[in-house]
Formats: C-alpha cells, structure tokens, sequence
C-alpha cells in the first residue's frame, strides 16, 4: 500500500500546510535549541560560530525533508561525519538524522525502512569510532544508534497504523457500496415483482373488456341484446379487475410479519374452476385435467401455478385458434403444467382487429421471471397441435430454496 505524504497528516484539527509549518519549526526549535543547552561535556555543544552553522544547518533542511527525504537524511550525515571529524557529538545533528530517518520510513516499505536504518546506523558508528570521536565512551555512541533506530521503529508504526486506518475506511465503504447495491437490486427486484403480479391480475380482464367493447359497439345497431350482455361482460371484468387491485394494493400495504396481517387472499388452484368460467364467458373452452394431489403445494406454489395457466390461456384467448385450449396441471414430487391451444393464421391474418390486440410480450416475460424466482422451468413455443407451455416448479417453498 502506497504510504501517505508527511503532508497530508493533520495535527489538531489543522490544515496539512499549517501542521507542516508547525512540524518544521518544532524540528528547527529542537535541532537549534539543543546547541544552548549547558551539557557539562564540552563536545556536546558548539562554542564558535563555525560550530553554531554547522548546527543551524539541518535545521534549514529538514523542511524539504518531505520532497527528498533520503537527499536530507544523506546531507543529515555528513554533517555528523564533519561533526566527528571535529570530536564533537552535537545532540541537535543527532536529531536531525532521526528526523531525517524518521520521515523516510514514513515514505518507505518496511524492507527499505530496516535497509536505510541498518546502513545510517553504521555509517554514524563507523565514523564515530574512525574519527576524533573515538575517545567518547561507547555508550554515547550507542545511545546514538538506539536514537536512530527509536526514529525507524516509530515511522514504521505511524506507517502502519495510517495503513490499516485506510484499510478500514476503504473496506467500510465498500461494504456501504454492497449495501446500496443490495438495496437497489431487491427495489429491482421488488418493482418487477409488482409489475408481474399487476399483469397478472388485470391483464385478461383488460383483453376481455377490450374485445367486449369492440363486440358491443358493433352489435349496438342491429343486436341491441348482444350489445347489453357484451356490457355485462364489461361490467364483471371492470368489478374483477378492481377486485384483484385491490388486493393487490392491499398486500402490498400490509407488512406480511406484522401482528394482525390478514391471511393472503391471493388465488389459488382451488379457483380454476372460476378461471375456466371466465374464460368461456369470453368464448374459450378450457378444458382442465389434474394428476394428483394439488392440496400437496403450499400457497405460494398454488400462486404461482394459478398465475402460470391464467396467463397462458391469456395468450391462448389473444393469440390461439378454434377458441379451445387445455391444462394438464400434475402434483408429484414437482408441480408439472401444461397448456396448449391451437394456433392458426397470424393475428393480423385472422382478424384485422386483432392486431391491436396483440399483447406486447411481456407477459411471458413475467411469467419466465415469476417461475425463475421458484427454481421452476419454462419452455414455449410451437409443437404438435398447437402452442404448448410447459411450466416445472418445486412442490414447496422449501423445495424451491
């Protein structure tokens, strides 16, 4: 992970630059400071003027410490290196280089951290032990290399602690970025769901009011009577199409795990027998035949299964031929339906007002989406004797996890 530039750091609440001006005159005070301290040892602070520049210098550049760190911390060291040349042991140069130390492990991997510690660490002993320092006991020289290494050891810390600050903040966002796209996919999700189930509840009754109002109106003239029971046909699917939007709205207003939620009203297998009569007050004959058990689905699958063959013989009365169509609904392990109706000329063939009719296909999409949401199967599509739907789904909700 890329370290964080010295100058980002804030101290306080302060912007970067402040706290960097602040950083460099605390460093300066320290480094030029220590040259008036009264250490008893003479070779600890500077008596000329020559001794006071040599001083002041690191503390001149350390401010640039954050744009060339290894250019300071070289020039750092060879102001120690003329430092011992001289015998002297300057506390304020030893501060330079730990600072100049400390503001490269800052900037570095720890590998290269321990490499530029390790070889200051020994170029300072070296020098010392080679120069006119060799006559200060060993253990100024080792407080020395332990100052240096203190300054490493504290950069690599510093280091590591912004490295798993950021770690944290970058893995919190982007666990808000997965909640925000789990949110938006079940809103998705959610908004599809209601789109089917509106489909589902409305769209026949709407195809039967529509091809009603055609009938009424053309038959008004001659057969007033054909035109007064195209209207109460018109009128019972308008009151179904309520009906069924209501309860739409309803259970989509009701928190389903609330106290006092009623029971879903929503339809099951047990009315086809209603779906059929609908159906041949519009003229399709449906003819259905069970193979075992349908009290063995759960609700949910009696939902489904309904909403499959009503929006199948939708299709049948839009699109099939001869007015016929049949359902084989069989409960076993699965729940298997199939519905087929004859199929004839296009639409637009048949009846010239049956392209306005013509649905826009997004009932089958709904209904592939629907059964996809059981772990069910679709298959449609032309075969022998006609369009032939083919729905498979898991006999329960359990069955469909």
């Amino acid at each position: 992970m890329t370290p964080v530039p010295l100058s980002a750091h804030t101290f306080g609440g302060l912007p970067p630059k402040v706290t960097a001006w602040v950083g460099d005159l605390a460093a300066a005070v320290v480094v030029i400071g220590s040259a008036f301290v009264p250490f008893p040892e003479a070779q600890f602070h500077p008596t000329d003027a020559a001794g006071l520049a040599l001083v002041a210098a690191p503390a001149l550049m350390l401010p640039l410490r954050r744009r060339a760190p290894l250019a300071v911390l070289t020039v750092c060291v060879v102001l120690y290196g003329v430092a011992a040349l001289a015998g002297r042991l300057w506390p304020g140069i030893v501060v330079a280089v730990a600072i100049a130390v400390f503001a490269v492990a800052s900037r570095s991997t720890r590998r290269r951290t321990v490499v530029v510690t390790l070889a200051t660490i020994a170029v300072v002993v070296i020098m010392s032990l080679m120069t006119s320092m060799a006559g200060i006991p060993g253990t100024r020289i080792f407080a020395v290399a332990v100052t240096i290494a203190f300054a490493a050891a504290a950069a690599d810390a510093e280091r590591s602690a912004r490295a798993y600050i950021t770690a944290i903040t970058e893995r919190a966002e982007r666990a808000e970025q997965t909640r925000e796209s789990e949110a938006r996919r079940r809103v998705t999700e959610e908004r599809l769901r209601i789109a089917r189930d509106l489909h589902d509840a409305v769209a026949h009754q709407i195809a039967v009011i529509s091809l009603n109002a055609g009938v009424a109106a053309s038959a008004l003239p001659s057969r007033p009577e054909a035109a007064q029971d195209a209207v109460r046909t018109i009128r019972s699917a308008a009151n179904s199409v309520l009906g069924e939007i209501g309860t739409l709205l309803e259970v989509l207003r009701t928190d389903e795990d609330a106290p006092g939620a009623p029971d879903s009203p929503q339809p099951g297998v047990d009315r086809l027998p209603e779906l059929v009569e609908t159906f041949a007050e519009v003229g399709l004959a449906v003819t259905i035949r069970t193979e075992g058990d349908p009290s063995r689905m759960d609700e949910a699958t009696g939902l489904t299964a309904y909403r499959v063959i009503q929006e199948a013989l939708t299709n049948a009365h839009k699109h099939g031929a001869e007015h016929r169509a049949h359902v084989l609904l069989s409960v076993d392990d699965a729940v298997r339906i199939i519905v087929t109706n004859p199929v004839g000329a296009a639409p637009a063939e048949r009846d010239p007002s049956a392209a306005a009719r013509t649905g826009s296909g997004l009932g089958l999409i709904g209904l592939r989406e629907r059964v996809a949401a059981r772990r069910g199967t679709v298959e449609a599509g032309l075969a022998t004797g006609g369009w032939r739907v083919s729905v498979t789904l898991p006999r329960t909700t359990e069955a469909a996890r």
